[in-house]
Order: C-alpha cells, then sequence, then structure tokens
C-alpha cells in the first residue's frame, strides 16, 4: 500500500460559515490526497458537533430573510451564480481533477451537468406556483401554497464534487431555505470555492454554509434538532444508517445509495456501438460513478463476438494523470480504495471467473506513486459471484450470460439494486417490453448511462433510495417544500354561522 507523502506547509482547509471562511473548532483532521501523485496537497479539519452547530446557527439566522425574499429575487442570484459557474468552469474541473482523480474532460463534463440544475433553479417562481379552486362550496375556495421547509442539510460522496452538491443546495435555497453541506472529506476544496461564488452573486451571508468531516461531522448533523431536512448520495449501507437516523429525529430525508448496474445487450444490438458505449459507461471516471455500467447481460448469441469487442477496447484505454492529454481513465480516489478493488479481482479469480483483461498492478511512468488499476473485464460470471453481487466502484466489468430476454430481464429484476440499466437493441418491441417490465428507477435504451435531464428527477428503486423523492427536478422542489392547503370563505353579514356539526361543501 502506498503511504502519502506530505508536500511541505500542507494548507488545512477553512470551513464556510456566515459568508466567510473560518477555521474548525475542531483539533482532528485527514489528508486530502492527489490520486495521481500519492502526494497529500490539503489537510482537511473533521468537524465536531460545535463546529455543526456554529454552520446551523448561521443557517437558522438567515432562514426568516430568505424565506421572505421574493421567489423572483432568489432567481436572480441564483442566475448570477449560473454566470459565475460557467464563468469559472475548468478552475472547478481541476479542483475535481486534482482531487478525485478524473480526466478533466470527464471533469469538465460532470461540473456541466451540475450547471445544468442550477439553469432549472433559475426557473423557480414558476416551479412553486400552487393550485386554486374557486367555489369548492358555496362562498368557498381553496388554495395550496409551496412554503420551504427551513434549515436544510446535504451529505456528499467523492466521486462527484460539483455535480452532486449542485444538485442539491441550489434547488433548496432557490426554494427559499438555507443550506449545510458536508462534501466528502477526499474532496472538499470545489464545495468551498463554489460557496464563495454563490456569496460573490449576492447570496446573503449564512444561507450557505459548508463543514467538512467523518461520522462525527454526521452524526452531528442527523441528530441536530434545528436541521429539518438531509439530502444524501453515497452506499447503500450509509444511506439506509441515515434514513433510519433521519426518519427517528423527525427529519424529511432523501438517501440515494449504491448501484449494479447492468445493461442488456440482444442479438440484434448494433454490436460496435454497444461495445463502445459499455466502455465508456464501465470505465469513465475509473468506474467511481453509481451510474457506472459493471455488468452486460450478453443475450443468445452476441456473447462471444460482443466479449471480443469490449477485450478489445478495454486494452486500448490509456490509464495516466487525469491533468495530462491523452489519457481516457484515471486513478482511483485512494490507495486503500485501489487495495480494495484489486482484491475484488483476486476474488473473482478465486471464484472462477474468467479474466479477460487484468487491470491489477499497473504502473503509470511518471505516476508510480498514484492510485491506478487498470481496465478489468470478466466473462462467464455467475450471479452468485462476489464480483457480481457487490457494488465495486472500480473499473471492473462483468459479463453474464443468458438465453433470452426473459432471462436477462427476471436476472436484472432479482438483484437487489435497482439505480440504472440499459438496453441494446433495434427492435422497439424488446424495448418497450424491458422499459415496462425492469424494476429499475432509471431506464436507458441503447443509452448506457441514463442520467436524467435536469428538469427530471434522478433516483433509483429498491436498495438504491430510501425514501419518497428523488434529487433535482420537480421531485427536488417537492423534498424541498411543504405544501399547505388553504381554504376561505368571505361571508356576508347574513350568512349563517358554523354550526357544531362536522362542515361541508354542500
Amino acid at each position: 500500500m502506498n503511504k502519502p507523502v506530505e508536500s511541505q506547509n500542507v494548507a488545512r482547509v477553512p470551513l464556510w460559515i456566515g459568508g466567510r471562511r473560518q477555521p474548525a473548532a475542531s483539533t482532528r483532521d485527514g489528508p486530502v490526497t492527489n490520486p495521481a501523485t500519492g502526494v497529500v496537497t490539503r489537510k482537511v479539519p473533521f468537524c465536531n458537533t460545535a463546529d455543526i452547530d456554529n454552520a446551523v446557527k448561521a443557517a437558522a439566522a438567515a432562514a426568516p430573510d430568505w424565506r421572505d425574499t421574493p421567489p423572483l429575487r432568489r432567481a436572480r442570484v441564483m442566475q448570477k451564480f449560473l454566470q459565475l459557474l460557467q464563468s469559472n468552469q475548468k478552475e472547478l474541473a481541476r479542483f475535481v481533477t486534482e482531487e478525485h482523480g478524473k480526466t478533466l474532460p470527464d471533469a469538465m463534463g460532470s461540473v456541466q451537468r451540475g450547471i445544468e440544475v442550477v439553469e432549472f433553479a433559475c426557473g423557480v417562481p414558476h416551479l412553486l406556483k400552487g393550485e386554486h379552486s374557486e367555489n369548492v362550496g358555496s362562498g368557498v375556495d381553496c388554495h395550496t401554497v409551496r412554503q420551504p421547509v427551513g434549515v436544510c442539510a446535504g451529505i456528499t460522496p467523492f466521486n462527484f464534487p460539483v455535480m452532486v452538491p449542485l444538485w442539491m443546495f441550489p434547488v433548496a435555497i432557490a426554494c427559499g431555505n438555507t443550506f449545510v453541506l458536508k462534501p466528502s472529506e477526499k474532496v472538499p476544496s470545489a464545495s468551498l470555492r463554489m460557496a464563495e461564488l454563490f456569496k460573490e452573486a449576492g447570496l446573503p451571508d449564512g444561507v450557505l454554509n459548508v463543514v467538512h468531516g467523518d461520522k462525527e461531522a454526521v452524526d452531528a448533523i442527523l441528530n441536530h434538532p434545528g436541521i429539518h431536512a438531509v439530502s444524501f448520495v453515497g452506499s447503500t449501507p450509509i444511506a439506509k444508517y441515515i434514513y433510519e437516523t433521519c426518519a427517528k429525529n423527525g427529519k424529511r430525508v432523501q438517501a440515494l445509495g449504491g448501484a449494479k448496474n447492468h445493461a442488456v445487450v440482444l442479438p440484434d444490438a448494433d454490436l460496435e456501438f454497444a461495445a463502445d458505449a459499455l466502455i465508456g459507461a464501465a470505465y469513465g471516471s475509473a468506474g467511481e460513478r453509481c451510474m457506472a455500467i459493471s455488468a452486460v447481460v450478453a443475450v443468445g448469441a452476441c456473447a462471444d463476438p460482443l466479449v471480443k469487442l469490449l477485450k478489445k477496447k478495454a486494452e486500448a484505454i490509456v490509464v495516466g494523470a487525469g491533468d495530462k492529454e491523452g489519457v481516457d481513465m484515471g486513478p482511483l480516489v485512494t490507495a486503500q480504495h485501489r487495495d480494495k478493488v484489486s482484491g475484488y479481482i483476486d476474488q473473482g479469480v478465486k471464484e472462477g471467473a474468467k479474466l479477460v483483461v487484468d487491470g491489477r498492478g499497473l504502473k503509470v511512468r511518471g505516476s508510480e506513486d498514484g492510485f491506478f488499476v487498470g481496465t478489468t473485464l470478466f466473462d462467464n460470471v455467475s450471479p452468485e459471484m462476489k464480483i457480481y453481487r457487490d457494488e465495486i466502484f472500480g473499473p471492473v466489468l462483468v459479463v453474464l450470460r443468458e438465453k433470452t430476454l426473459e432471462d436477462a430481464i427476471a436476472l436484472v429484476n432479482r438483484n437487489p439494486y435497482a439505480n440504472g440499466t440499459a438496453i441494446f437493441t433495434e427492435s422497439g418491441g424488446a424495448a418497450r417490453r424491458f422499459e415496462n417490465e425492469i424494476q429499475v428507477g432509471m431506464v436507458g435504451v441503447n443509452v448506457p448511462i441514463p442520467v436524467p435531464v435536469a428538469f427530471y428527477s434522478f433516483g433509483g428503486w429498491k436498495s438504491s433510495l430510501f425514501g419518497d423523492l428523488h434529487v433535482h427536478g420537480m421531485e427536488g422542489v417537492k423534498f424541498y417544500t411543504r405544501t399547505k392547503a388553504i381554504t376561505t370563505r368571505w361571508p356576508h353579514q347574513d350568512t349563517p354561522a358554523p354550526g357544531l356539526n362536522m362542515p361541508t361543501l354542500g
């Protein structure tokens, strides 16, 4: 295992509370490492309950004025924030590459997908409109309003340091809430920079706050009585823990968990197109995506030629530091995660899967201390194997073989994860059957990573989601607001006073 190399004079990442950078009260911290070099570039504080309480107090103090700010004015601040994100997109992408490891073009794309959620949030005056019904009873009208929840919190993963936070706090803030963001302690810098840009856009102090930390900080968020809603993206065990803890504390919660995303390839598919799509979906971002395709279900006679194509294309991928020209795939986020992924490859070999491409032990010239695993491909995988059952979260693609579309659908539906899936076919009938019968939250037809656009909602089913509502889109607006129904009568002087019986609308 590589021991991280610490640079001299490593700075400690500050918090963002009340509209300014602040040092953490906690004395505990951890390293932020460049995965391509193994060098520690920063130290990140692990916030304690006092740090979290300071952030919540700042958010609570800012909440009344921000709640009462007209939605149109909130939207104008969001529009300025959008412009600043667009003009600083490359800087944010560099933070992503430096701390996560993905290539710069991949980082730029992920930042763009986050920016699109801000574009959606700019339309909040329209999105917050309620409903109105006249004369639901004699002289009685009824209408609804959407009101903010209060202080909200987001706990985000290491793999998308810009995109996933932007799924949460812009929508929450546009709806009139204030926010406490805890990004992954592995990738803290981009969130801090976005908070600075939001202040520059005119966001009042305290509306957005950024804290850092490990389980102590997370538990302080989950148990703080001043936080009313929590959004989370991460692994299934932690998502379940966050859901249960928030529910016990009476908080609204959306907790997105892990995935084992399948792509079903039918014999009538364009195999060259399918193989190219699968390579990008499996190995992009070194497989560290909750929407990565990690299992291919080859149906019938397409299996052998498909595996041959996948092998050829996987071996052609250039692995290296994410900021270098010509690199297709970067390192994994930490040495520990690299070793975990390599251990899964060992396990797959022991379990009898056919190792077609082996990415273990890869050394990149000029980045010998980086956390690299090369592209890895298994064939003849069975559902009982750990490399199929577990979310590996690395550049490991497994191929299972089924005889029919019906068998493939049954295989996918038996899996406890249900985040995303895809089918490759030229048959409209087969695709329609697949999209109707598959028990998965996001489905692609000849689209390998079916991440919905910002004005639709993102989320899976079964063990991939704990909670009722997905993130961004209208489900995000619903999550960050509460509906109030108001029934109104303006009686004339000759209207009889209400009696003791249950009122009716006759």
